[in-house]
């Protein structure tokens, strides 16, 4: 594929094709919310029509999700003036719902017996968008406009965190989820939007103690505990350097790639968690040759797209002299959120087909314009540029991940948003069985997300 080939005729080479057809999902989970919710995630997709495709299930949550957090940040786009209590509710009820349907996907891929590794990937794409939205709708919540800096840390904590559990999938070839992780910090989420929704917004800055110290502080000042540790993070894949296939130590991550970006403290010990266990897996090096990744390439590799969307992102952020981020905070977000989406996804792909991941995209077009305008004395006003940047990369998302989509559809016969003949539950097993047990709709034999573990 030529090097930043814009329209190129395809996306995926009959390489990949090939490799995707033979990838099979592999996933560890212990977490602690997953069993307890079982019951209702299994007479939920029960009540679904075996019609309906597991693929439209996820964009339908995924789309509730969108639309009530743009709700949400049509009332405060900065996060600074708090939004109406109804707002809040409704980002709670659209989180759940897309929480609830991205839980049964799967298990109703296996009632209908369209299990395919199209599944695995459409999943991750949703995820890797809904991140943001998240993300950023937690932090309207909190009232975080007030501290700039603090708004900017916690979304992009997110979008790095879920690249790195991504990337570790990359290097191990197994996604590894803890005790404490994506339905917990899902759950928590919901949380702090109802205690919004019912004692308002202006909650959080309320000053409690002798130091009259606001609401938000403690996890602000746990999420810096969570720092310094992800600094053990970095500091072992600089001493893991050589465990590639070639010994390379081509990158190395920036601060904060590992940060949490949670609100709740328990939820930030969760992740700190997690950050052991990233450790754990690159010192041990991956399961390719010599230690490397599935694809045989350097651990270290997947680092640099991450760095040149959140290292650009800093820099325009605070030498910026219209003080974009303040002013426009929700654009600024979701311009890089679109951008650090589309190297998720080409992640994801280049772990699934197990090919290397390139590492310049034209989704970087509109940050490299923000940063050379502002390096040029931002002869263009940067608040064009910044919606530039937004229209530019949310195409660009949506047509790359649409072709590859019909890639995998040609290759693999199937549809993406349609069960093309009349679907039959697996006679070997109730409903309630089928979703604990065999293969999911990624292909695996193991639960997804925990969301199919063994009971």
């Amino acid at each position: 594929m030529p090097l930043l080939a814009y329209k190129e005729q395809r996306i995926l080479s009959p390489q990949q094709l090939r490799k995707l057809s033979e990838h099979k999902y592999s996933c560890f989970s212990a977490s602690l919310l997953d069993p307890l919710l079982q019951p209702w995630w299994n007479w939920l997709v029960a009540q679904t029509p075996l019609w309906l495709a597991p693929n439209l299930i996820t964009i339908v949550g995924l789309i509730l999700n969108i639309v009530t957090t743009l709700i949400l940040i049509c009332y405060s786009p900065n996060g600074v003036e708090p939004p109406p209590r109804w707002t809040c509710f409704l980002c709670a009820l659209g989180l759940f719902v897309y929480q609830s349907l991205d839980s049964i996907d799967g298990k109703q891929a296996r009632r209908t017996n369209t299990s395919s590794p199209l599944g695995e990937l459409f999943d991750h794409g949703c995820d890797s968008i809904s991140t943001i939205f998240v993300a950023l709708s937690a932090c309207i919540s909190c009232q975080l406009g007030h501290y700039p800096n603090w708004l900017f840390f916690q979304c992009f904590c997110a979008i790095a965190l879920f690249y790195c559990a991504h990337w570790q999938t990359y290097v191990s070839g197994t996604m590894r989820f803890g005790r404490i992780d994506v339905t917990e910090a899902q759950f928590s989420i919901i949380a702090i939007h109802l205690v919004s929704a019912i004692l308002g917004p202006e909650i959080w800055l309320t000053k409690v103690g002798f130091g009259k110290i606001e609401l938000w502080y403690g996890p602000a000042i746990t999420t810096i505990v969570c720092g310094v540790i992800s600094l053990t993070y970095v500091f072992s894949i600089v001493v893991a350097g050589g465990v590639g296939k070639n010994g390379s130590t081509v990158a190395i991550p920036i601060l904060g790639v590992s940060w949490n970006y949670t609100i709740l403290v328990f939820i930030t010990f969760g992740y700190t968690l997690n950050i052991i266990n990233f450790q754990k897996m690159f010192i041990e090096g991956g399961s390719g040759k010599n230690g490397s990744s599935v694809a045989g390439t350097s651990v270290l590799s997947p680092s640099i797209p991450l760095t040149l969307v959140v290292l650009p992102a800093l820099m325009i952020a605070q030498k910026s002299p219209d003080n974009i981020f303040t002013e426009h905070a929700s654009v600024f977000i979701l311009a890089f959120g679109m951008v650090a989406a589309k190297i998720t996804n080409k992640l994801v792909i280049a772990h699934m087909t197990k090919a290397e991941m390139e590492y310049l995209d034209w989704s970087l077009l509109g940050p490299a314009l923000l940063f050379l305008n502002q390096y040029f004395n931002c002869i263009v006003p940067e608040i064009w540029l910044l919606w530039f940047t937004l229209a530019w990369g949310t195409q660009d998302l949506l047509r790359y991940c649409a072709q590859v989509c019909l890639e995998i559809c040609q290759h693999l016969r199937i549809d993406l948003f349609r069960i093309p003949y009349s679907a039959k539950v697996s006679s070997t097993s109730s409903v309630g069985s089928q979703i604990n047990f065999g293969v999911d709709k990624n292909g695996s034999t193991s639960h997804r997300k925990s969301k199919n573990k063994l009971h």
